[in-house]
């Protein structure tokens, strides 16, 4: 995990698919904030909390995470608002967060403790509040990608839409995204998969920036998906984006 961390902290800020992930949630955090006076929203597992920035914009952000390296990291960027702590005990009262967020996490925990942080998620959340998922997606893709970040699985709609439900939260939006990186993923982690997985120490090229030629084409494509699937669900890509709501 701390190598997993180092290597986001290190292309967070710049690489293509942070930037994509920025545009298709920044939406979904517009509409989970509308109208709503002050409000407060929680990253549960933020890693190095690069993500309260973009969660800052649309109200307070806190958040927490359990491993230390990367609350480290954040509070030397200069990030506040951070704490330490497991996301299947969240050190908040109930019904107190307008949104709560969970980005990439869920899918590298234990079957017991990914349900045990929705229905975390789903305490502290407020009557009416909403909850942003991000996941990776579609077991076709798992390659050395998934060691980086540990997954124990990837998530298709139907296993995303059933966790969230059985805590409480209905489904507003449920679409997944990267769709136009789809095809070359495919091929590469197949290859990936034939010749066995890379070794958590050499996958992180799987998280490293490209030249800046390509890695400023791939953010146009994702910022041209982003455009699109604010009205459309796309029927494959690889992550899942959820938006969901706690009812009042």
């Amino acid at each position: 995990m701390e190598h997993l961390l180092r290597a986001t902290a290190r292309a967070e800020a710049r690489h293509f698919w942070f930037r994509g992930f920025r545009l298709f949630v920044t939406p979904l955090l517009r509409q989970a904030t509308k109208g709503r006076n002050d409000p407060l929203l929680l990253d549960c597992g933020c890693g190095t909390g690069n993500n309260l920035e973009l969660l800052g914009q649309f109200g307070r952000a806190f958040g927490f995470d359990l491993a230390a390296l990367g609350l480290k990291i954040g509070r030397e960027a200069g990030r506040a608002g951070l704490a330490r702590a497991t996301v299947s005990a969240v050190p908040f009262p109930r019904d107190t967060f307008d949104v709560v967020t969970s980005f990439d996490v869920l899918y590298s925990l234990p079957e017991r403790d990914e349900h045990a942080a929705v229905a975390e998620m789903f305490r502290v959340a407020k009557p009416g509040g909403f909850a942003v998922v991000n996941v990776a997606a579609m077991e076709l893709l798992r390659g050395d990608h998934s060691v980086l970040s540990r997954e124990l699985r990837r998530y298709d709609r139907r296993a995303l839409s059933r966790l969230l439900t059985t805590a409480g939260f209905s489904i507003e939006r449920l679409t997944y995204t990267n769709a136009v990186l789809f095809p070359a993923m495919a091929i590469a982690r197949a290859a990936q998969r034939r010749r066995g997985l890379s070794s958590e120490e050499h996958a992180d090229q799987e998280i490293s920036v490209p030249i800046a030629p390509v890695n400023l084409a791939l953010t146009a494509a994702l910022a041209a998906e982003s455009w699109w699937v604010r009205w459309v669900d796309n029927p494959f890509g690889s992550s899942l984006l959820c938006l969901a709501r706690k009812p009042a």
